[in-house]
Parts: structure tokens; sequence; C-alpha cells
């Protein structure tokens, strides 16, 4: 490809074969940049999959750019053109050549690692069965960055070998200094690993935090409270607690809703209707069927819980407070006494007393009292 380009430039002037090499690139990134991207954009927006759609408009940049730098390319690398510029060789080189060749990596890296992240985040998007922890964008960004970094080092030329040595001393320092970014580092790569959760579930920590997960980074993972207060935790803390995780490996999740009766009611009948409640209620799952349980005999009532089924961690709470709303309804419209505590006070008086002279002597200290809360009499 290069030889008819290098006869066909021979002819020319200096100044002909650069502005014509000049003007073929950017004709070249025109002509991809509104007809063959364009009709690629046109043909994936008939697709069923979003994947096409993420690459193509991703990789437009460093093609596009690609094809702009391709002409100061070859204004510094075939010899049949280097000879017939107006500059000289190691201005080609160090003003067009390695510069170009670095901004085609930069925008390059720059693309593969937006192609990946995003496609880690639409796979994620397609449920659990689908199961990319974010770490693993977090680590093909770190790949990238030092591997664009070291292209850029051989580009220019630049001798890595002194730099090992330093950068062996320096990573003791570092190793020290940063010893909890690093711990926080792998301690994201740990819990990818043991997938101990992802994106969306509900965790409970050792200490009572609970949130659902919004975001796993390299440092820390977000939580989203309850009360919709971002929480952030540092990996390591989360890789040496223990950890609930409520929404795996099913969402469901199971709540108990403590209630007493009297004692002498019919327990046949509250059981039925308390359970007939429970399937009335929206939020509550059809299957595992709703069950009443007899736990203990109370100092005031049989204590009973109600055992049923909610379709999430986050929908417990509301759950059980409708549940406790339309039992409490229920019971009462069908007269069946949720008791309280009782107690019954026995009062003796004292030996060789009656409970008439109790009785007197309780209402003189009464009008003692009253006469004495009345205050002296105003003088005429």
């Amino acid at each position: 490809m290069l030889g008819p380009l290098s006869d066909l430039l021979a002819g020319l002037s200096a100044v002909e074969a650069t502005v014509g090499l000049l003007l073929v690139s950017v004709v070249a990134a025109l002509a991809l940049e509104f007809v063959v991207l364009r009709a690629a954009r046109r043909y994936v927006t008939h697709t069923d999959g979003s994947y096409d759609d993420i690459v193509i408009s991703e990789l437009r940049l460093p093609l596009v750019v690609t094809a702009a730098l391709t002409g100061v390319l070859l204004l510094s690398q075939v010899p049949a053109v280097r000879e017939s510029t107006v500059f000289t060789t190691t201005t080609l080189d160090t003003f067009f050549g390695r510069p170009s060749l670095s901004i085609i990596v930069l925008v390059w890296a720059y693309a593969a690692n937006r192609v990946v992240n995003r496609l880690v985040e639409e796979v994620n998007d397609k449920g659990s069965r689908f199961d990319f922890a974010p770490v693993f964008s977090n680590v093909w960004t770190l790949v990238v960055l030092l591997g664009g970094a070291a292209t850029l080092l051989w580009l220019w030329s630049i001798e890595i070998t002194p730099l090992l040595g330093a950068a062996g001393v320096a990573g003791i320092a570092v190793g020290f200094a940063a010893k909890d970014t690093v711990a926080n580092f792998f301690g994201g790569i740990a819990l990818y690993f043991d997938d101990t959760y992802k994106l969306g579930d509900f965790i409970v920590l050792d200490d009572g935090t609970a949130g659902s997960v919004v975001k796993v980074g390299i440092r820390s993972t977000t939580l989203l409270t309850r009360d919709e207060l971002m929480v952030t935790v540092p990996n390591s803390v989360l890789n040496a607690a223990k950890i609930t995780n409520e929404s795996a490996p099913q969402r469901r999740r199971r709540i108990r809703v403590p209630v007493g009766v009297a004692y002498g009611t019919d327990v046949d009948a509250f059981e039925e209707l308390a359970v007939d409640v429970a399937e009335a209620e929206p939020l509550v799952l059809d299957s595992p069927k709703p069950r009443m349980r007899l736990r203990r005999f109370g100092d005031s009532a049989l204590e009973y819980e109600l055992l049923c089924w909610v379709n999430g961690p986050t929908r417990r709470r509301r759950a059980q407070h409708e549940l406790n709303r339309s039992l409490y309804k229920a019971l009462n419209d069908a007269q069946i006494e949720i008791p309280y505590p009782k107690r019954d006070l026995t009062f003796s008086p004292p030996a060789g007393a009656s409970v008439e002279e109790l009785a007197d002597g309780e209402s003189e200290r009464a009008s003692e009292a009253e006469l004495a809360s009345d205050g002296p009499s105003p003088k005429r």
C-alpha cells in the first residue's frame, strides 16, 4: 500500500506532498464520520441488543482521530514522504510522529475503557443471572491505565529500567503510606470473588448499618439506607465484617408479626381469621402460604406469630405495618380481645382497725389538706 503512495508522491514538490497527505487525512476522517459511521449507527438502531450501539458510539472518536492523523504519521514514517516534505526528519519525529501516535494511544485507551465499563453496566442491568461486579470495571481501568502509560514510555524511548529501582523504593514508601487504600482495593477484589453482594442487594453489617448497595468502588462501597442517607464503607472493613445479605440467595423474605389474644379465645377461629387477613394483603406473597404459630402461654395472653413472606427485604416494614392495622380492625370486628397486662391489688387494714375507721380517717385528712391548700382567710 505504501509503495504506490510513495511513487505517487515522488513526482510532487515538498509543499504539494505535505498538503496532499494532510488533505487526504481530513477527507478520510470526514468520510468515516459522515458516511461509514452514520451508516453503521443507522444499521444498529434496527437490532435488538444495545451492545452494538455502545461499541459504535464509543469507537467513533478513536476511529475518526486515527483517520485524521494518518497523514501526519505518513509524513514521519514513509521514507519517500519524509524526503518530499518541507520538514526535517527530526522535526517530523518530534512534533508530528510521536505526538500523533501518543494521541492515538490515548484516545484508544480511553475508548477501550469506556466500552468495557459500559458493557459491564449493561450486562449488570440484565439481572442477577449476569452477575458482573463493578470491581471488574475498576480492575480493567487500572489495566488500561498501566498499559497506556507503558506504551507512551516506549513510544518516547524512555528507558524504564532506572525507573524500576526507584519504583521499588517508592512502592515500599507508598505501601506504608497507603496501606489502607491497598487493603481496600484487595478487599474489594476479595468481596467480588466471594460473591458477597452485588448492586441492588440489601445488606446488614454487624454494627447495625443496613442499606442497599448502590456503588462498589476500588476503595469503598456505598449504601443507601432506608432514610435515604448515603453511607460509604471501606472495602477492608466490609471484608473483615460479618455481612448479612438479605437479598440472597433469593429476594423474598419472611416476616414475623407477633399478636396476642385473651385466654378462652376460640383459637381455630382466630387462626383462620389471621391467615385470611394475611392472604388479603397485596404485599404478602401467595406462596409460601401465611400461617399462624402459637409460641407461648404468656402472663396475659396466648402469644402467636403470623408468619408470611414478602417480595424483598425493603418491603418488610411496610407489610408489617399493614398487617398490624388489618389485624387490629379484624379482631375488633370479630370481638376477639387483645389483652393487656392487668394487676389485682388487695388491701388489708392494720390489726385492730375497722374499715369504717380507716375511711373516716382518710376523710379527715382529705379535709385538712383541702383547707391547707386554700390558705389563710382574708382579714375583714
